[in-house]
């Protein structure tokens, strides 16, 4: 291989390739967050099986299975959604009377369709979380996000939602995470309901357009949080030391000094006490070898 690390900043692209290049060189995400995002049976399964609620659903194969399904429900209402390849809004209708559902499903154009349960949320949140190959994880401040036409037109940070919620939010993502074993970015969408329940609605493997402000709001935004995760670029501890009065005389030596990043504050005059700058050493954890294929 002429690589040593392969990713990708979209999930609408074949399993094989992915499963293809793993066996060439590391690949992340990896081949099972891939597949679990595609396809939203596999989405919805994972994410009840870890103990993160959804709305209610249930596959269906024939207009039959929906009507059956609304029955059981005791409801006339739902959303209709493509398992493959649906996004803003996209592959997808909403049902509200039984008549409703034989045109949705020939408009829908496919043989697996997923049945979700009408939320009557009462609002959108979505948190991004940074995961490296050390198992080490950062999560971003979760957006209040609005949409129009199912399209997102606005995230609010800071939220401003109930530390309650926004903790649960946290532990659902971080939870996604860990055991799925994630190496990069992921994201995940949720909803809020009016009695404060929090609902995972669909996972992007992937930076994310809520979390856009990042890129001039943090430190390290989601895009550079991903190649530093994929490629394994480490953490580091570091000593800060500050450069007081004649200190300023070391510069030469700490110039030469491996992992020293050096910060003159452009004072003329080095007096005693007076800070002039300062250096950071870095002192980089231990990288973990990259290992090829699964």
């Amino acid at each position: 291989s002429l690589v040593d690390v392969v990713t990708y900043e979209f999930e609408n692209i074949p399993l094989e390739t992915v499963e293809y290049l793993q066996t060439l060189t590391a690949v992340y995400p990896d081949d099972e967050l891939l597949s679990t995002a595609q396809h939203r049976v596999h989405e919805k399964s994972f994410l009840n099986e870890i103990g993160i609620p959804t709305a209610k659903w249930a596959m269906a194969i024939s207009p039959s299975d929906v009507k059956r399904t609304l029955h059981d429900w005791n409801t006339t209402k739902c959303i209709l959604k493509t398992c493959r390849f649906g996004y803003d809004g996209k592959g997808q209708a909403k049902i509200k009377k039984l008549s409703d559902i034989d045109t949705a499903w020939k408009d829908l154009k496919s043989n697996e369709i997923i049945i979700e349960e009408v939320i009557d949320f009462d609002y959108e949140i979505s948190a991004i979380i940074a995961r490296d190959i050390f198992g080490k994880s950062v999560i971003y401040d979760i957006a209040r996000n609005e949409h129009k036409n199912h399209i997102l037109s606005r995230s609010i940070i800071p939220s401003n939602i109930p530390a309650k919620i926004e903790n649960t939010a946290k532990k659902y993502i971080k939870k996604c995470a860990d055991d799925i074993n994630l190496v990069g970015v992921m994201t995940l969408e949720m909803f809020v309901t009016k009695t404060g329940k929090v609902l995972a609605n669909e996972i992007a493997p992937r930076t994310h357009n809520s979390g856009h402000w990042t890129i001039d709001a943090c430190a390290v935004s989601q895009f550079e949080n991903h190649i530093r995760c994929v490629a394994g670029l480490p953490h580091a501890d570091a000593e800060l030391i500050n450069l007081i009065g004649d200190d300023i005389k070391k510069i030469p030596t700490y110039l030469k000094t491996p992992n020293a990043c050096v910060h003159l504050y452009g004072k003329t005059e080095a007096r005693t006490g007076r800070k002039m700058g300062h250096v950071t050493i870095l002192k980089p954890l231990s990288v973990v070898k990259k290992k090829k294929g699964k």
